[in-house]
């Protein structure tokens, strides 16, 4: 599909999951603005002008300094809750029926905010877009991978309390020099908890680290995951295994993990039998939420009609929702890619 507008009501119209955002990366600069004079602590930024020229990176590394400044007006329920809602109201209307959001404790418990404060408000706006919206979910909390194992311990002990309400564990920040091996034990706890697990591998690591965080963390979905296809051994056994991947086009050039969208290996992981799904990531920060991804990705590509569907059903049976859920969803997907 080459019509940009043709294309991007298609796309809007299709019944879709998003599984690979992080909360804190959705923080828009103008409610980070707002947020900072609530309350009245001084803005990461002067203005959007200057927070739109700080939003060129180099690198991960590049984008985490940027992130976690920005994360730092962060402080009370309400600017969880406004954070979460902000986001969920946005992927509404493009027509998200699912969400599985990543959150980072550790950026918050670092920075003095209580679990319970940013818990509260995320929470409360995953409740409010369900019945407010009709967006489910199912919350998963992240550890961050350049942070010490041990602090990671001591965050999922004080998150088991809350483990009926987080669905998952995951693995997130800077990848290279922190294989997920760091993370097994961590990750074997969450597991006794009945939690999922999910992480990042093979963004900035090796096709190595992707087998890692099946092998040792017994990671049920690996995010990201392009550098699989240095390893065609791997190819094959995420075709077989039916390992779903998070891909995030967007996220992948802007932080120059691919050259450009034209020599993104999306289609190539779909040509390849894998189970790969598209997600925003950081959508604040890298230029999209999910239907700009979609859209961009299919013109760089030229995914057929065909593809973009396969793509939205992948979503959901890539959650974490019960079979049923994932079929009816599926079913729903089918029925508007019907429409004339």
């Amino acid at each position: 599909m080459r019509d940009r507008e043709a294309l991007e009501s298609f796309v809007r119209r299709l019944p879709k999951a998003e599984l690979h955002v992080h909360l804190e990366g959705t923080l828009e600069p103008e409610l980070a603005l707002t947020i900072a004079e609530r309350n009245g602590i001084s803005p990461p930024f002067p203005s959007i002008e200057a927070a739109k020229a700080a939003y060129r990176f180099e690198n991960l590394q590049s984008f985490l300094d940027v992130y976690y400044a920005t994360t730092a007006v962060l402080r009370t329920e309400q600017d969880f809750y406004d954070l979460a809602w902000a986001y969920l109201t946005r992927a509404a209307e493009q027509n998200v029926r699912h969400v599985e959001p990543f959150f980072d404790p550790q950026a918050h418990l670092a920075r003095g905010v209580p679990f319970g404060i940013f818990i509260a408000g995320i929470l409360l706006a995953l409740e409010d877009a369900e019945a407010q919206l009709g967006i489910t979910s199912r919350l998963i909390m992240c550890f961050l991978r350049d942070h010490s194992v041990e602090d990671a311990r001591k965050t999922l002990a004080t998150a088991h309390l809350y483990r009926h309400r987080i669905a998952g564990v995951g693995l997130d920040s800077a990848e290279a020099g922190y294989p997920p091996e760091l993370f097994r034990d961590v990750f074997a706890e969450a597991a006794a908890y009945g939690m999922h697990r999910v992480a990042h591998a093979g963004e900035e690591g090796p096709p190595e680290y992707v087998a890692a965080a099946l092998d040792l963390l017994g990671a049920e979905r690996i995010d990201h995951g392009v550098r699989s296809l240095e390893d065609p051994a791997l190819v094959e056994r995420l075709a077989r295994e039916r390992v779903p991947l998070t891909v995030c086009p967007l996220s992948n050039v802007k932080l120059r993990v691919v050259p450009s969208l034209e020599q993104h290996p999306l289609k190539r992981m779909l040509d390849a039998g894998l189970l790969v799904t598209v997600n925003s990531d950081d959508p604040a920060y890298f230029g999209g939420y999910l239907v700009e991804n979609y859209v961009v990705a299919a013109l760089a590509l030229d995914l057929s009609r065909d593809e973009i569907v396969t793509l939205a059903e992948n979503s959901f049976v890539a959650s974490f929702l019960d079979e049923s859920a994932k079929a009816a969803h599926v079913e729903a997907v089918r029925a508007a890619a019907a429409l004339p």
